[in-house]
């Protein structure tokens, strides 16, 4: 059973979630205000975003050595400080050069503290609990993107953009507060034998290569990309990884665990979720900008209709873990990415014509499918998981979870610039939103590979009636 602490401890390490996936994107719409304050141009905006990006996927890897080297109450609690303190110090900044400097601080702190929240709330549930625990982590993030326009363009509108930080600080003293009372160190923190050595040539392979990758990703966004350095920068970093693979295959004390994708549902799962991601991380992208300068609709109408979304991630929530629980994780995981297929294609094909509550359903269905998704694909890997290998699992499931969430927006971009050179009577947006449901398809056929009992260990499954007495 879950405890309160537990639980408590569980919705704490959500609250910290939703606050970094807030603070990757919210930014976005206040370009043009930063850029005029900080005497920037809103191109160059770009940047503030990037460098929190570029910051978590690079630092991620090394949460988990760090746990084992200082024990999980310290890093979450220096995490949640540094997370909090950087939020003031971006809300302060006078220049470009010291809101980006702020933004590796706050990117610091928030790689350290989603990872690290997540292992010491799955490391302590029983295998039965892990599903519900799971689903109390998880969804919070996956509203951030969808709301977080909205909420960046009523703040720049009704406020200034300052404020866009200065939210984090009484958010980020209750979870500190509330981190110090709940969160203690496990027996599998630090204080269980002394910790590996660090993996230096890990450290340089897999940091150098993910980080070229998030900002390539950053420069293919840009309306007019420099080609030769974009492609240089991707290339080298595909190269890098690809050496960190063959590097944290053979040692013995990587910085990524891959032997944890020896086991087959977190394999199929990890393949499945980065390209799940990419969609589900371009769609709220898309969707406004279509909404705007496509249909005409102004910025508040726009953001009320991809609330949507939002709307359907809280309201299949009750639903999830009960219909996984009948159903089984195999079962649930492919009527989510075959929704995500049609809903996403479907919106492609929406036109300013189309009623309004047509769209707002179709958007509702993506919110739901989306929601229902990440909770199968956030559980069913970790469920099959030997417990010395939780850890290692989740480390490198935040990892490639962070990388998609990076290269979200650059996969929208590069979809919607193939859509324009198209042509053939489709909108760049209707061959975008197809793009993306042909990858979504991909996921559907990739969760086709998962055994039918996959995460049978994490499902609470009814219990067979007792057979009635039959009288000679």
């Amino acid at each position: 059973m879950i405890d309160a602490t537990h639980r408590n401890t569980a919705l704490l390490v959500a609250g910290c979630f939703f606050m970094e996936m807030l603070d990757g994107t919210i930014v976005t719409t206040a370009a043009p205000q930063i850029g005029r304050s900080l005497g920037a141009p809103p191109a160059a905006i770009g940047l503030v975003v990037t460098a929190y990006l570029l910051t978590l996927a690079v630092l991620i890897p090394l949460s988990g050595w760090l746990t084992r080297r200082l024990g999980n109450r310290v890093i979450f609690l220096t995490a949640i400080a540094l997370f909090t303190l950087a939020s003031i110090g971006c809300a302060a900044s006078v220049s470009l050069g010291m809101l980006v400097g702020m933004r590796v601080l706050q990117g610091a702190g928030g790689a350290m503290m989603v990872p690290v929240g997540r292992t010491m709330v799955i490391s302590r549930a029983a295998k039965e609990d892990l599903l519900r625990v799971t689903s109390y982590v998880v969804w919070p993030g996956l509203l951030a993107p969808v709301i977080a326009p909205l909420a960046g363009g009523l703040i720049t509108t009704y406020a200034s953009w300052h404020w866009m930080f200065l939210i984090n600080v009484p958010l980020g003293v209750i979870a500190f507060c509330a981190a110090w009372r709940l969160v203690t160190d496990g027996p599998d923190s630090a204080a269980s034998g002394a910790p590996p050595p660090l993996d230096w040539a890990g450290v340089v392979l897999t940091c150098l290569g993910l980080g070229g990758l998030t900002y390539g990703a950053h420069l293919v966004a840009l309306p007019a990309p420099p080609a030769l350095l974009t492609a240089v920068l991707l290339t080298g970093s595909v190269a890098l990884l690809t050496a960190a693979a063959l590097h944290l295959r053979r040692t013995a004390f990587p910085l990524l665990n891959l032997r944890t994708l020896g086991v087959p549902t977190f394999r199929v799962t990890q393949a499945g979720v980065i390209a799940y991601w990419l969609v589900c991380g371009a769609v709220p992208f898309l969707l406004p900008l279509m909404f705007q300068t496509q249909f005409g609709w102004s910025p508040v109408k726009s953001g009320a209709v991809t609330a949507f979304v939002f709307a359907g991630n809280v309201a299949i929530k009750p639903a999830t873990t009960p219909l996984i629980n009948r159903f089984g994780f195999r079962a649930v995981l492919l009527a989510a990415t075959a929704g995500t297929t049609v809903a996403v294609a479907v919106l492609g094909f929406t036109s300013a014509a189309t009623p309004i509550a047509v769209i707002a359903g179709l958007a509702l269905i993506s919110g739901v499918t989306r929601s229902v998704g990440f909770t199968v694909y956030s559980t069913v890997g970790l469920a099959d998981m030997p417990h010395e290998l939780m850890r290692d699992a989740n480390t490198l499931a935040a990892t490639s979870t962070q990388l998609a969430g990076g290269l979200a927006i650059a996969v929208a971009t590069v979809a919607l610039r193939i859509g324009g050179a198209f042509g053939a009577g489709l909108t760049a947006y209707t061959v975008a939103f197809c793009l993306l449901a042909l990858i979504a398809a991909g996921t559907a056929a990739e969760a086709l590979r998962m055994d039918r009992t996959a995460g049978d260990a994490a499902r609470r499954q009814p219990t067979p009636a007792p057979a009635t007495a039959t009288r000679d």
